[in-house]
Formats: C-alpha cells, structure tokens, sequence
C-alpha cells in the first residue's frame, strides 16, 4: 500500500482502497463543505442530497457534484450506500443516526447529536452496539496546529500539562431563528472547546462551574440564551480549562489556545487572511483574521474527510466518535445548570442533568 501525506495527515491509498457511496443529509453551509470534500477524494462518489428544503444552494450542489436530490427514505433503500454525511439541522440528528446504525451505514455527523442529552445518551449506546464506523465532526482535533499541541503534549515534550486557555468569539451574532434551533451557545459554540478540553488534556473533566449573560444582542436573550459566557472546568487530576465564549469578535473570527506546561507555552493563534505586515510612518497593519470557521478549519475539515474515508478503508478509527459528542455534551448541560444556579457542578460518567 502507500502512504501520501495530506495536510499532514497519514492517508493510506493504494489497491486495498475501494470506492464508497456516500448520502449527504443538509445542503446548507456545512453540508456543502462536507459533501465537496467528500467528492474531491478520489474513492468516493456522493451518490445523494437529502434536503427537504428547495433552494438554489441545494440544486448547485447537486448539479456540481452530479448527485440525486431524493427522500431520506431512498437513501436507506438503496444497498449500495456505504456510509452517510449528516450535516441537517441539530433536531434530525438523532433519528438519522438511529437509522443508519440499524441499516448498518457508516456515520459521518455533525455536532451536537441531540438537543435533549438522554436522547444523546440513549443514541450513543444503539451507535456504540452496533459497531458501525462513526466520527463526531469535531474537526478542531483535524487542525494540524491543535493536533500539533496535543501530540506535544502528550509525547512530554512540553512537560506536564497544568492549564488550557481559550478563546472562541465568532464575528457577529447568529439570527434568532438560528439560536432557537442550534440549542444555544454552550450546545452549539463552545462544545468545540469542551471537546477541546477533553482532546488536550486526555481526561475527563470532574468540574463545572461557568458564569454568562445576553450583554449584546437582546434578541438572543429573547430567544432564551447567552451571547457571552466565562467557564472554568477542572479535569478528574485537577488541572485547569479557562474558556472565554462570545457571539461577536470586533475585530472579527476569534478562536486561540495556550496550554501551559512545565517547560513550555503552546499557543495557537489566530490566522490571517494575509500574511503580510504593512508598515509606514504611522506604524504596523497587519491583516484581519479569517473570517469565520469555514474559511479558518478548511484543512481540517478536508482532513476530517479524508480520516473518515480511511477508516472505511481499512485505516485508525476517527480522531472523534460518538462517545465524544456524548461528553462534551455532558460539560455542556452542566454549564447550563450552573449558570442558571450561580455554582460549580460537579460531573461524572453518571451524572445526568
């Protein structure tokens, strides 16, 4: 077999590979990204859309990739699929994902699994027993510059881990609409850094305790969410997580994290659009960040799909699987319960909210 480095990543490729069959379920954004990425590898056809949505984002898509627009029915009709992208809205997760895991499908699905964590926690079992392939779409652990940090570390390299910061501020905050159906900041936003948590630190947290308020948009606080929010989690062997979340970043996409160790500090910084540093008798411009997660993740996103494909090949499992949506969920409940109650929230494998 061979062995070609893509962005980083080892991708086995050879005659062992055969080609796959893919559903993508959601032609907006996200599912977009997904479904070109998937399409660029060269084992894999995306033989279907499933949006119930007519648009014209649905029908490029289609047209582009010369894929079927069809029913979710056809989809687990047809003996040929080998795997599904799920990259719908949040509230069709679960009942996707409890279908293919029956059909014996491979899952690619977006995060969070479900708005309501027993229906997380009750598909993550049916998911777990089935034993098909499943990756979470947590692609921060695909970006080389985390990944980067998180080998460091874990190689000891940068001596003993002792304190994670981070900092997650998108451009500008979301519509209402979307705050209703996404299931709010710490579900949809910051579960990136509660899974970062866990991915970085290599244990689980033990500690809750997070603080947050609607300081900038009031409809968002309509809607019955936070727009700002500072979260402490402390991990089972007492190492500390600072997060600092916001729906709006001045100076546009914001997304850093230093990891303290022993002997060394790891930052991961923001990329700009440019890199280039213009200087005159006035001082230094430098160029703004990328604009917002599509743009900054795009190789990890690519490398997300790749790793997924591997795996049905034959390669390592996924950098995330459905386990780790269940417990960044997890960290993600008791943030809720512990704004709402002014304390920290001690958590465990049991622990329920």
């Amino acid at each position: 077999m061979i062995t070609e480095l893509m962005n980083g990543f080892d991708v086995v490729g050879g005659s062992g590979r055969t080609m796959k069959n893919l559903a993508v379920f959601g032609a907006g954004r996200i599912g977009g990204v997904h479904a070109r990425n998937a399409a660029e590898l060269p084992d894999v056809n995306v033989r279907y859309i499933v949006d119930p949505v007519e648009s014209d984002a649905r029908a490029t898509l289609a047209r582009a990739l010369d894929a079927q627009i069809v029913s979710t029915e056809a989809v687990f009709a047809d003996g040929s699929i080998d795997g599904v992208v799920i990259a719908s809205s949040t509230d069709t997760h679960a009942d996707l994902l409890l279908t293919a895991a029956k059909a014996g499908l491979a899952i690619f699905c977006e995060k969070p699994v479900s708005l309501d964590f027993h229906t997380t926690e009750k598909v993550a079992k049916v998911v777990e027993a089935s034993g098909v392939p499943c990756l979470l779409a947590f692609q921060r652990r695909y970006d080389p510059d985390f990944r980067f940090v998180r080998e460091r570390i874990a190689s000891g390299e940068a001596g003993d881990l002792e304190h994670v910061v981070m900092h997650t501020r998108d451009p500008a905050p979301p519509p209402r609409s979307y705050i209703e159906r996404s299931g709010g900041m710490f579900r949809d936003q910051a579960i990136h850094d509660f899974d970062m948590a866990r991915y970085i630190l290599g244990e689980e947290i033990a500690t809750v305790y997070a603080v947050g308020d609607c300081m900038i948009d009031p409809e968002i606080g309509a809607a019955g969410d936070i727009d700002t929010a500072m979260v402490t989690l402390i991990s089972v062997s007492g190492r500390f997580v600072q997060m600092v979340n916001c729906r709006r970043g001045p100076f546009g996409y914001d997304q850093r994290l230093e990891a303290l160790c022993s002997r060394e500090v790891l930052y991961v910084e923001n990329r700009p659009q440019r890199g280039v540093t213009i200087g005159d008798g006035t001082g230094f411009r430098a160029s703004p960040p990328m604009n917002y997660f599509i743009e900054r993740f795009s190789t990890a996103y690519r490398a997300e799909m790749a790793g997924f494909i591997d795996h049905l090949n034959g390669g390592p499992p996924p950098l995330a699987g459905i386990r780790d949506g269940l417990e960044a969920q997890r960290i993600a409940e008791a943030a809720l319960l512990s704004v709402k109650s002014g304390q920290p929230v001690n958590i465990g494998a049991d622990w329920r909210p």
